[in-house]
């Protein structure tokens, strides 16, 4: 559910404002509201800090990996001087590879001239010998000036790689010139290869210095925290000797912010949001609704305040959604026990049990899935040597269209449902029992039109029931002309998009069966290679590329899909646009 704020006023004089914010850090349940820009000189050195800090650490991590576990050195109490060195060597590992890069290019360049000292040649030239390099296409270097001597280094490719030597100045030819290079082939191959070895170093060097990761990260936690509160201190709203911090509390944490502010003699001010409040949105949900936590987090989703939460349902249908989608209760067991060798490599906090736990719930469901339809790595084979699935009806096309539409009219009835549920007793609750009847049958038209089953005689009467109530109360005023007007248009404008939305629902069958349809072409190219060694390591690695091909594509359309029809399908009917901001209290 989603916690009911108050906002809150906490007043106070301006010589107290620092200890105010500690002691409200202390409590952490105020989440902020700033009433002026926060600006000064601190904050903005704070954030240069925190810059540095960054750097350095992203430095750690991209050249180091772990590496900084091998050294045990004493952290030097300087991180700022040691964030600083740690830069600036990256900077001379840039500089170097990007000098490695342009000699690697130089060496290929004149690979095709041989190897020769450049020096030389310009001494020759003070003797009056003349050198210069050309590409000539090899069929004209005869028409060439006798008075030059041309020697053919190399053709590539129908151009020749020519040095002119003469005794006089050479005059202008009319072919591409290349400037003699500064060093040698073999001076440019020693110093690629003193770069090489000063990168090394220098890598060496950088994770040599990954004993300060650690503290940097602790000195960069407490920079964040020192910002925080000083941006909150700079925000806060200031009337003569008194200033006062504005912020959003949890309904249920307000006595604990009173108990405070009597201690510490604070003046507090609360009331419900208003319409134009920007509340933050505060979550609480039972334990197993909590595991789809992680998948908001990677979409970087939340409700907004006025919305309602749907992580329940979220978790049961993407739950469903994901069996059928990867539809194999082999490709299920892969996931579990890949999660069970990973569970004992990850570190053992919060959000990674909840995020293992989720990836358990999903696989299981793959394989009862699996099971129901007896898909095991493949379906052909396991139906070829007499296995029977518990629900053989799963695997007909039309029933498991039927299944899929049913499945969308259920998920989209339910946001309506839910949105009457909020506007009871309010006469408007009946626009969203309207919407109902427009998605049934919707539901009953798709299984007309798309698999050309009879359309029910009192089909006609639950849509017009359901335009008439959506027409009706979708906005209900005194003036019944002007409610019906908006009812039309909302009518005309949403229609056909419940259809629609019914319908996108079979991407889940059509997903599932590509799936299947791989596993049993994968199983019958390794099957038909024969027998003999060579026939079974083939096979084998057929094997391998076709299934490992579904298993990396099977998460790939839950996210495309299955996350889909919940976020945009589901939430839109439910009224849901993810506008939230998350409940962020100053705190320790």
């Amino acid at each position: 559910m989603i916690v009911p704020m108050k906002k809150a006023w906490c007043l106070c004089q301006s010589k107290d404002a620092r200890d105010t914010l500690i002691h409200l850090r202390r409590l952490g349940v105020v989440h902020v509201e700033h009433q002026q820009s926060p600006q000064g000189g601190d904050i903005a050195a704070l954030q240069e800090d925190i810059l540095l800090a960054d750097k350095a650490l992203d430095v750690l991590s991209r050249v180091c990996g772990d590496k900084g576990c091998e050294y045990r050195a004493k952290p030097d109490a300087d991180w700022k001087a040691q964030s600083r060195h740690i830069i600036d060597l990256e900077k001379r590992l840039d500089q170097l590879g990007e000098y490695a890069v342009s000699l690697k290019a130089r060496i290929g360049e004149w690979e095709r001239w041989g190897d020769f000292d450049p020096e030389k040649i310009r001494a020759l030239s003070e003797k009056k010998i003349f050198f210069r390099f050309y590409e000539i296409p090899e069929g004209e270097i005869g028409s060439l000036s006798a008075s030059l001597i041309v020697k053919k280094i190399s053709v590539r490719n129908g151009i020749a790689y020519c040095l002119a030597i003469s005794r006089m100045d050479i005059p202008e030819i009319p072919y591409k010139e290349i400037a003699p290079p500064g060093m040698s082939l073999n001076a440019m191959r020693r110093r690629l290869e003193d770069d090489r070895k000063a990168a090394e170093t220098l890598r060496q060097e950088i994770c040599r210095c990954a004993v300060f990761l650690k503290d940097i990260a602790r000195q960069r936690e407490n920079l964040e925290k020192e910002l925080r509160f000083t941006t909150a201190l700079k925000g806060m709203g200031e009337s003569g000797v008194l200033v006062y911090l504005c912020g959003y509390v949890p309904f249920d944490a307000v006595d604990s912010l009173l108990r405070t502010a009597r201690e510490k003699q604070w003046a507090v001010f609360l009331r419900d949001p208003a319409e134009e409040d920007t509340v933050p949105t505060l979550i609480r949900t039972p334990r197993w609704v909590g595991l789809i936590k992680p998948v908001f987090n990677l979409l970087g989703i939340i409700p907004g305040y006025r919305e309602i939460d749907v992580s329940a349902v979220f978790l049961v249908f993407l739950s469903v959604f994901f069996g059928i989608l990867i539809g194999d209760a082999g490709y299920g067991l892969i996931y579990i026990l890949f999660m069970v060798w990973m569970q004992n490599r990850l570190k053992k906090d919060a959000s990674t049990k909840k995020i293992i736990f989720l990836l358990y719930l999903l696989s299981s469901c793959a394989v009862v899935w699996g099971l129901l339809t007896g898909t095991f790595f493949g379906q052909g084979w396991v139906l070829k040597r007499g296995w029977r699935p518990l629900v053989p009806q799963l695997n007909d096309a039309g029933f498991m269209q039927t299944f899929c539409f049913f499945l969308g009219a259920l998920h989209l009835s339910l946001a309506h449902f839910w949105r009457a549920l909020i506007k009871l007793p309010s006469p408007a609750a009946l626009a969203d029992a309207g919407w109902i009847c427009v998605l049934w049958t919707a539901f009953l038209l798709a299984r007309t039109l798309i698999l050309g089953e009879i359309f029910p005689g009192g089909g006609k009467w639950l849509i017009l029931t359901g335009i008439v109530l959506v027409i009706l109360f979708t906005n209900p005023q005194r003036n019944i002309l002007r409610t019906i007007g908006e009812g039309l248009g909302t009518v005309g404008l949403s229609l056909m998009n419940n259809f629609t939305d019914v319908v996108s629902y079979v991407r889940l069958f059509a997903v599932g069966l590509a799936g299947v349809a791989i596993a049993d072409t994968t199983n019958a190219m390794a099957d038909g290679l024969g027998g003999g060694f060579g026939a079974l390591a083939a096979g084998f690695l057929i094997v391998l590329i076709g299934h490992g091909l579904n298993l990396i594509l099977g998460p790939m359309s839950v996210l495309v899909h299955g996350i889909r029809l919940n976020v945009l399908e589901f939430s839109s009917h439910a009224n849901v646009a993810w506008s939230g901001i998350k409940y962020d209290p100053l705190k320790e």
